[in-house]
């Protein structure tokens, strides 16, 4: 062990108690997925082959926070749009992805392909190559208040694709093979999400920004439900590699959140960017247990 290893793990040791992390039904295994920042080749502006927008908050979204008025309802939003006096629920997935929609958003760039759109989305965040070679990084800002559903799910529930076929690989290659079936699969799940230009990567271990606002870390980043685990604080995560039996077992920092990510034994593992990165992240759907570390002679924190 490297001088570096050793003091950092007395340091954790010595200064933090580990509590295990059980979901409401008493279980304490639960589902690791893995995450990750796509490239994509864009257009600043709409070209043959680049029809589909990655766009910007809309302006009339609004966006409440129960939270603020009812206390036992933090962490809780409403989002929608106002027609004459009403609020109403926002555009979903197939409102939006028409020919010529009326969506009040800039778009930001567009990319050729409207299923790496669909897993920019789910990402959070990734690069936008334009020919010249400048990369842009996108993050997410917002999403339309629909509830995600599962695109691997749906697939599987409808006999196109087999449980063990329904990795990101498998839905892409699924895609390719029936372009005429896409849009209306893709909008089986009324979510969209909305981004933000972010600063470039400036290295490349310069991940995006988590939740937080930190860049995340490659192999040592992962999104929780905040609810049963707070933001910021170091999770030791016990599960394997993707595919493998091959155990994965390290101390990882809860940066960031997901819309998928659900549940007290739950977490996505950022594997980092590109090709590679995603190669992993695609395949990643292993079970695992989950330790909270916690300052010592502190109460661990109560689930919300």
């Amino acid at each position: 062990m490297h001088r570096g290893e050793a003091e950092a793990r007395d340091f954790f040791e010595s200064r933090f108690t580990p509590y295990r992390i059980v979901a409401p039904d008493g279980s304490d295994s639960g589902l690791i997925t893995g995450y990750y920042e796509p490239v994509l080749k864009g257009r600043r502006e709409a070209a043959a082959g680049f029809r589909h927008p990655v766009y910007a908050v809309p302006d009339d979204l609004i966006v409440v926070d129960l939270g603020e008025t009812h206390p036992e309802l933090r962490n809780l939003r409403l989002r929608g749009r106002v027609q004459g006096k009403r609020l109403v629920p926002y555009y979903s997935r197939s409102e939006i992805d028409v020919p010529k929609p009326t969506l009040p958003a800039r778009p930001l760039a567009w990319v050729a392909d409207a299923i790496e759109l669909f897993f920019l989305q789910i990402q959070g965040s990734g690069l936008i190559e334009f020919p010249s070679g400048e990369r842009v990084r996108v993050g997410y800002a917002d999403q339309n208040g629909h509830p995600y559903r599962s695109l691997g799910r749906v697939l599987i529930d409808r006999g196109d694709l087999k449980q063990d076929q329904a990795s990101m690989q498998g839905i892409k290659a699924w895609a390719a093979a029936h372009p005429e079936k896409l849009q209306e699969a893709l909008n089986s799940n009324p979510s969209y999400v909305f981004f933000r230009e972010l600063p470039p990567p400036t290295g490349p271990l310069d991940g995006p920004p988590g939740a937080l606002g930190v860049p995340l870390t490659p192999g040592y980043s992962a999104a929780v439900d905040p609810r049963y685990v707070p933001l910021g604080a170091p999770v030791f995560l016990a599960t394997t590699y993707p595919l493998s039996n091959q155990p994965l077992e390290r101390l990882v920092m809860a940066q960031d959140t997901g819309g998928a990510i659900r549940g007290a034994v739950r977490a996505d593992f950022f594997w980092g960017t590109g090709e590679q990165a995603g190669a992993q992240a695609g395949r990643m759907r292993q079970q695992g247990k989950m330790w909270l570390l916690w300052p010592k002679g502190e109460p661990p924190p109560r689930q919300q």
